[in-house]
C-alpha cells in the first residue's frame, strides 16, 4: 500500500498511526501542498485533490474516516471494537471528531513551533467541555479495552491541546496525558516531523 500525507496535515498523522494500529506496512509519500506545481503533484495520486490518499493496487481511498474503516476490515477488525455497541460508539466519536471542534481548529492550529497559552473565549470553553466529556468515558489508557481508530484520532487533539497549555482535569486529563505519552503517538510526531513538505489540504 501507499499512503500519501502532508505536512503538517493531521489528518495525514492520524490516519499514519491507524495504519500501525492495522498492522499493514506502507510506502509514506509526502506531497508538498504548497509551492509551484503541487496541484499537478497532488493530482498524480488524488482524484480530491486531498491527503491523506490509502492507495492499494488499483483502489484509491481518500477521506480520513474512510481510511479507517477500510484498515478496519483489511485487519479483520483490529481499529474498532469488536462489541457492535461500542462499535457504533466509536464510529459516532469518530465522526464527530472529523466534522466538528471548528473553534479549536481555528483558534489553535496544529503546529510544532512553541505557541502562546490560548484565549479561552466562550466558544472554545464549549468545545472543551464537549472534549472533557468525551476523554471521561476512557476506559483506561484508551478510550475502549484496546488501542483504536477512537485513540488515534484524538491523540492529535490531545497534544493540540497541550501545545496550546490546556491540561483537563480528572478523568479526562488522564486520558489526553495517556495519548500525549502514547508510544505510537510519539512515533507519529516524528514522521510528522521527518515528512519536509508544507501542509494545508486535508481531510
Amino acid at each position: 500500500m501507499k499512503l500519501i500525507v502532508g505536512r503538517p496535515s493531521t489528518w495525514s498523522m492520524r490516519t499514519w498511526m491507524c495504519t500501525r494500529l492495522a498492522g499493514v506496512e506502507c510506502e509514506v509519500i509526502p506531497v508538498a501542498l504548497s509551492g509551484d506545481g503541487y496541484r499537478e503533484q497532488l493530482a498524480r495520486y488524488s482524484p480530491s485533490m486531498l491527503v491523506p490518499v490509502l492507495i492499494d493496487g488499483d483502489l484509491v481511498i481518500h477521506d480520513s474516516l474512510a481510511i479507517a474503516e477500510y484498515l478496519n476490515e483489511h485487519s479483520g477488525g483490529r481499529l474498532l471494537p469488536a462489541d457492535s455497541s461500542a462499535r457504533a460508539m466509536a464510529r459516532s466519536l469518530l465522526a464527530e471528531l472529523h466534522s466538528g471542534f471548528f473553534q479549536l481548529r481555528s483558534t489553535c492550529p496544529y503546529t510544532l513551533e512553541v505557541v502562546e497559552p490560548v484565549v479561552v473565549s466562550n466558544a472554545i470553553q464549549a468545545e472543551l467541555t464537549r472534549v472533557t466529556q468525551i476523554f471521561s468515558q476512557a476506559t483506561g489508557e484508551y478510550m475502549f479495552d484496546a488501542p483504536g481508530a477512537v485513540d488515534a484520532f484524538y491523540a492529535v487533539l490531545a497534544s493540540r491541546l497541550s501545545i496550546y497549555g490546556v491540561s483537563l482535569e480528572g478523568r479526562a486529563g488522564e486520558y489526553q496525558r495517556a495519548l500525549t505519552d502514547w508510544s505510537l503517538f510519539k512515533s507519529a510526531w516524528q514522521q510528522v516531523s521527518q515528512w519536509s513538505v508544507d501542509g494545508g489540504c486535508h481531510q
